[in-house]
């Protein structure tokens, strides 16, 4: 009788009977000094999970080493961790996707109680956040950008990640199946908290310990260069999906400064009928014009924003939760 049971539970709903397939990603750009040790670790914490490295057109040995590891080589010829993200999205199957730099700065050990937070709570996303191991473990400049944007990611959109330029995270299918990657640098750790935040998903932070890089490793992230693009794609989505709070900002302003001209003008010509100064009247008039325009196209677009947003929800809603499985009838 319970063997009868256990077949009609595997034969019925096969992926509650099933563990999870995990697939660990990570994406590498001249990683040969450290991704063996990367691949190594999360084989011995992982050992049932699939091991994906996708090398971006690296000029050293980082495939060879990664596949003499153990790990499945694939390659993404496009350059950008944008790229290489949208890449392994679209091609891996899983239930449990893990995203980790190929830099092994970022603990293998934390992964079973980050998959596990996944499962047992019911999340969407965890994030590692970083907590360093050694001085070196950042370099200058970056915890002050990382600590300056996350701020800014806050305020814009109301709700606080302690480290939102962590590469180190645990997906559900239904997260990566759906989310529409459009970065092609290293702005995607920015982009996957913004669709998080967008579709309200359940999230979770869990602190893990940050190291040093390996001899011979090297970053590639540009303090000033990288950090512009990230604020910049903050920006951009800040226009995408709040579009009425950011042209409406843009029509406050611009009302502020029509109405500062506009006094003087307003003032002498009640005193005297005259209008002396014919051309700060056009401009002050112009700029009320535009003002009118920017909310207008606000509110047309935060329109076209909810029912953009409303499809993105419909399509992750058509995913199955991890642990449930859909029955016709």
């Amino acid at each position: 009788m319970a063997q009868a049971l256990h077949d009609f539970a595997e034969q019925e709903f096969p992926q509650a009977a099933a563990q999870p397939r995990v697939a660990v990603l990570v994406p590498c750009f001249n990683e040969e000094a450290a991704v063996a040790t990367v691949v190594a670790d999360f084989r011995r914490v992982l050992p049932d999970a699939a091991i994906y490295v996708y090398d971006n057109n690296s000029t050293d040995r980082t495939a060879e080493v990664a596949r003499e590891a153990g790990a499945e080589v694939r390659r993404e010829r496009r350059q950008g961790k944008g790229q290489v993200v949208r890449r392994m999205f679209a091609d891996i199957d899983a239930d449990v996707y893990l995203l980790v730099d190929g830099d092994a700065t970022y603990d293998a050990a934390s992964a079973p109680k980050m998959i596990a937070a996944l499962i047992d709570e019911h999340l969407d996303m965890v994030v590692g956040s970083r907590i360093d191991q050694a001085r070196g473990a950042w370099r200058p400049g970056h915890r002050t950008g990382n600590l300056l944007l996350t701020g800014f990611l806050s305020a814009v959109f109301g709700q606080a990640f302690k480290d939102i330029l962590s590469g180190y995270r645990v997906f559900s299918r239904r997260f990566v199946k759906t989310f529409p990657v459009l970065s092609d640098g290293f702005e995607i750790e920015t982009e996957l908290s913004v669709h998080a935040l967008e579709l309200a998903m359940p999230v979770r932070e869990i602190e893990t310990p940050y190291f040093e890089r390996p001899h011979g490793s090297f970053s590639k992230l540009n303090t000033w260069r990288d950090g512009f693009r990230i604020l910049g794609t903050i920006l951009k989505l800040y226009r995408s999906e709040k579009p009425l709070r950011f042209f409406g900002s843009i029509s406050l302003g611009l009302v502020m400064l029509s109405l500062g001209l506009a006094t003087p003008v307003i003032v002498t010509y009640l005193e005297t009928g005259l209008v002396p100064r014919l051309p700060t009247a056009v401009l002050s008039m112009g700029l009320m014009i535009v003002a009118v325009l920017s909310v207008s196209s606000g509110l047309v677009l935060d329109t076209v924003t909810r029912g953009r947003r409303e499809m993105k929800l419909l399509a992750y809603l058509a995913h199955p939760a991890l642990g449930e499985t859909r029955r016709d009838g």
